[in-house]
């Protein structure tokens, strides 16, 4: 078996990240041609395979046995249109309140392909990214973000926050206007085919299919990224293009769904804090309650 380049994957990654550096306005509606033997093997490699199984019971030791033959099966689908994107497989943990908290776990195939999408997304959506995003970026940690964060606290003088986060977050993106920030940059039919492929594909829970018109792919390597891009414009882009403009020095610092807005001035960041929750209203998110508060 020929081996394959990974070297070969990352130089085509560096050219769609160039372009969309050049062109931060641009619509790419040819991306799918990136999506070759050796794109999917280093999908393959950049997948968890320790994890427990599917829907369809697949270990990563039974799909490497024709591992060859397989990816290039899944790639034939994928840029076909047959793919069937299968529904999550709904698993419980306990949680020390007694509680339990539901998990999501895709098919090892399907987090494959999802993996493939995801790096011809990244390169495009890391350039487009506004720094205050830390959550599930490559190179960027929590850490990062507390960093961030004290330089505003100490440098700027920034002394009046905002702390919350967005309540199950990644249950409640809404399809439709997920579709639409999509539309700003992504139009290859392979790609949104795909993606809307697993906004559908639903959770199997207990024997029984569910479908939402809200939510991220359960559990899916995708979700983050869909959730960044989400959040992209649903809080950092009006934080910067809408909001600072408008008051005087602040800063936000996001991770994932959980952010801190800090304000040199109290009265700026009750103006703030008064429209946020319209503003996350607008797209079918609300604030957790028992997170969000106003500390100095």
């Amino acid at each position: 078996m020929k081996t394959p380049r990974f070297d070969n994957v990352s130089t085509k990654q560096a050219r769609i990240a160039e372009q969309a550096r050049a062109c931060p306005d641009m619509v790419f509606t040819t991306l799918h041609h990136h999506i070759d033997r050796d794109w999917m093997h280093r999908a393959w490699s950049l997948t968890r395979k320790d994890g427990a199984t599917g829907v369809d019971g697949v270990t990563a030791a039974e799909y490497e046995k024709e591992l060859e033959a397989n990816l290039l099966d899944l790639m034939n689908r994928i840029k076909s249109g047959s793919y069937r994107a299968p529904p999550v497989r709904r698993h419980y943990i306990p949680k020390p309140d007694g509680r339990q908290r539901p998990l999501g776990i895709p098919t090892l195939e399907d987090k494959v392909a999802q993996r493939a999408i995801v790096m011809v997304l990244e390169p495009i959506y890391e350039t487009d990214f506004l720094p205050c995003s830390y959550g599930f970026r490559p190179g960027r940690t929590a850490h990062d973000a507390l960093s961030d964060l004290r330089t505003g606290l100490g440098k700027q003088s920034l002394r009046w926050v905002i702390d919350a986060d967005i309540e199950s977050c990644f249950d409640r993106i809404d399809h439709e206007h997920l579709r639409d920030f999509l539309d700003l940059r992504i139009k290859d039919g392979v790609i949104r085919r795909m993606i809307d492929k697993w906004l559908k594909a639903g959770v199997l829970d207990k024997g029984v299919l569910r479908r939402s018109e809200t939510g991220a792919p359960q559990g899916g390597v995708a979700s983050p990224i869909l959730s960044n891009i989400f959040l992209h414009h649903v809080l950092d882009v009006w934080m910067e293009e809408a909001v600072q403009p408008r008051v005087g020095a602040c800063r936000l610092v996001r991770y994932a769904d959980d952010f801190v807005i800090a304000f040199k001035n109290r009265r700026d960041g009750e103006r703030v804090f008064a429209v946020l929750g319209k503003r996350l209203a607008k797209y079918g998110l609300t604030l957790h309650r028992k997170r969000c508060g106003r500390g100095t």
